[in-house]
């Protein structure tokens, strides 16, 4: 049975997807601005701090909404990126209020989990389709573990064959 120390870390686990999720679509705008302003080929850092601030300030919902209205085909994540903003508002904005005291037994521990779970894999879902618009396919990434000559471990991240 789930503790509520279990509860918070998955909390925490789904609240970091989603600023992952907030940080990658504010990436791919960040970009799609740059070349917009043509700072490619004619960088301007004060053009493009504007850009990084404008984008910076947004909401999770206004990156999405900017996302739809940018150069990257989204027509078919629309209803992906759309139940990621709707979860993970729930997540922010209402999860303790609606668990309540649930949070005070087992059964209603592993209720919560069990809508975090649900959370998570929305928002994670998401994540990893607007990542392919990067052109990097997360689940096709293998982590490979290494030893040097101290025995110290270390982690490479290969794409699969």
């Amino acid at each position: 049975m789930p503790t509520l120390d279990d509860v918070y870390r998955k909390f925490g686990e789904v609240s970091e997807a989603a600023q992952l999720l907030e940080t990658e679509i504010g990436t791919l705008l960040l970009a799609a601005g740059a070349i917009n302003a043509d700072l490619l080929e004619h960088p301007d850092p004060v053009r493009g701090s504007e850009i990084y601030n404008r984008i910076n300030h947004k909401t999770l919902g206004q990156l999405i909404k900017g996302l739809k209205n940018s150069s990257y085909s989204v027509f078919e994540l629309e209803e992906l990126l759309s139940g990621s903003l709707a979860a993970r508002n729930s997540l922010a904005h209402s999860f303790y209020r609606k668990h309540n005291f649930r949070r005070n037994s087992e059964k209603g521990r592993s209720i919560m989990m069990d809508d975090l779970e649900s959370i998570h894999k929305v928002v994670l879902d998401a994540y990893k389709a607007v990542m392919l618009l990067s052109g990097i396919d997360l689940d096709k990434i293998v982590i490979v573990e290494k030893f040097d000559d101290d025995d110290a471990q270390s982690l490479d991240y290969l794409p699969i064959p």
